[in-house]
């Protein structure tokens, strides 16, 4: 997956605008865990093509059999691909990709419900997409007909999951497709990654709209963070009214504690974005790992529980990212419904149930002098206050090495009782790990130096 942070749009010169000094809020780098949600017209055929161990995509067939399920509108143009394939089978040749918003009832989707799932999975931030790059809009925009409040749901899905999040006490983000809208676009299908960038309108009207998509959600939502997707058209990246930095800079005046991700293509960055992606060491600048729960952020009702996180899986990923100064933003991809399918939702309980007793060990904290160790039993360290944080990621080797900065400090257990330590014959320290603890997840030693 590329690195968005590396696009930095086209050199202006003495033309190039001031952008806002606005960094990483302190709540942002708190909140540690948000919520994606993928939802959409692609919701309806809810498909791609499995991927997984064992399957072999040629480069040259990628977006052809993509990953994706929300990339449903772009596969299905691509003649021959298994999308298009499947879709003449179940829909007919005289069925479009924008026909099936007809088919779109959402007539099980309960926000105050739906969100509340999310929050009790540990997610301190939600963030639905509002605009994909299929261009429909989920809620009631002035721009275009194309969108949920007058087709398909007839409903303002943007504004019931604002209200129930708000509700629910977490904080509300907005997913925007900014450079991608193949409903106003003419362009052929992409079929690879320099398409993905040449297969876009870069002019100053297509900027005007964007613009003023994203204006409205901002007028309307206040959304603590601004999660744009594929750069910005390339015509209203100067010092225009309707300009990416102006429109920063009404954003934070708007929503001063507020924080946006790395996609713009100009030189302003956020929070750094990683799709798909392990990163190896702790990153100085405040990241994100996003991906879906499995091969897809849109619900893909082809995969099963082997192309599903588990719960032990993401309760891992979570833990490493945060030892790693980032933030997990996990997806969940509901059915055409409103619902949640069933593995994600076992998946999600786990990790609430595994946050609800240890969250004092990821919310709030930050990195400590290294995320980890190069040798010895794997685990990953956070540090809040004067305390570090030992996870241990593999509990049934019953003990963890202390580190010698740790060697002397009080170690205790999530639950309060003390570790019981011996020091072994080479000198280093050693913590048994609990019994009780041998099949968890993720056990965790709290040691105060």
């Amino acid at each position: 997956m590329m690195n968005f942070e590396t696009r930095t749009g086209p050199d202006l010169g003495t033309a190039t605008p001031e952008y806002p000094g606005n960094g990483v809020p302190e709540w942002y780098r708190d909140a540690k865990l948000g919520f994606f949600v993928h939802w959409g017209l692609y919701s309806v055929p809810a498909w791609a093509v499995q991927h997984g161990k064992g399957v072999h995509i040629p480069t040259e067939d990628a977006y052809a059999w993509h990953q994706y399920a929300e990339w449903y509108g772009n596969t299905v143009r691509i003649a021959g691909s298994p999308t298009w394939e499947r879709h003449q089978r179940l829909y007919g040749p005289g069925t479009s990709y924008e026909d099936l918003a007809d088919r779109w009832t959402a007539d099980a989707f309960d926000a105050d419900a739906f969100v509340g799932e999310l929050v009790d999975a540990g997610a301190r931030y939600v963030v639905p997409t509002t605009k994909h790059h299929e261009g429909f809009c989920l809620w009631d925009t002035a721009t275009t007909r194309f969108n949920a409040a007058a087709r398909g749901p007839r409903r303002d899905l943007i504004s019931e999951f604002h209200d129930a999040t708000r509700r629910a006490g977490a904080r509300f983000g907005v997913y925007y497709s900014g450079a991608l809208d193949w409903h106003v676009s003419d362009f052929p299908p992409i079929e690879s990654d320099t398409d993905l960038f040449r297969h876009r309108r870069n002019d100053a009207h297509f900027a005007r709209y964007s613009a003023a998509q994203l204006e409205e959600l901002v007028e309307r939502f206040s959304p603590d963070l601004l999660w744009n997707d594929i750069d910005w058209p390339d015509g209203g990246k100067g010092a225009e009214e309707f300009g990416v930095a102006a429109l920063l800079a009404r954003y934070f005046d708007a929503v001063p504690d507020g924080v946006v991700n790395d996609r713009w293509g100009v030189p302003y960055h956020g929070f750094l974005t990683r799709e798909y992606t392990n990163v190896d060491e702790s990153q100085a600048h405040p990241w994100e790992s996003t991906r879906g729960l499995g091969y897809s952020f849109g619900y893909n009702s082809a995969e099963d529980a082997s192309q599903t996180l588990s719960g032990p899986d993401l309760i891992r990923m979570l833990v490493d990212v945060v030892s790693k100064n980032g933030n997990l933003l996990i997806n969940v991809g509901p059915d055409a419904s409103g619902r949640i399918p069933e593995l994600q939702r076992n998946t999600m309980r786990e990790l609430g149930a595994w946050l609800h007793a240890h969250g004092t060990t990821i919310y709030g904290t930050r990195p400590w002098l290294r995320h980890g160790e190069a040798h010895g039993e794997p685990r990953r360290y956070t540090q809040s206050g004067g305390d570090v944080h030992v996870h241990a990621l593999d509990p049934s080797l019953g003990r963890i090495t202390l580190p010698a900065e740790l060697e002397h400090g009080r170690a205790r257990w999530s639950d309060g009782s003390d570790a019981e330590a011996m020091r072994t014959v080479d000198g280093t320290v050693t913590v048994r790990i609990p019994d009780a603890l041998g099949s968890a997840a993720v056990a965790t030693l709290t040691v105060t130096p």
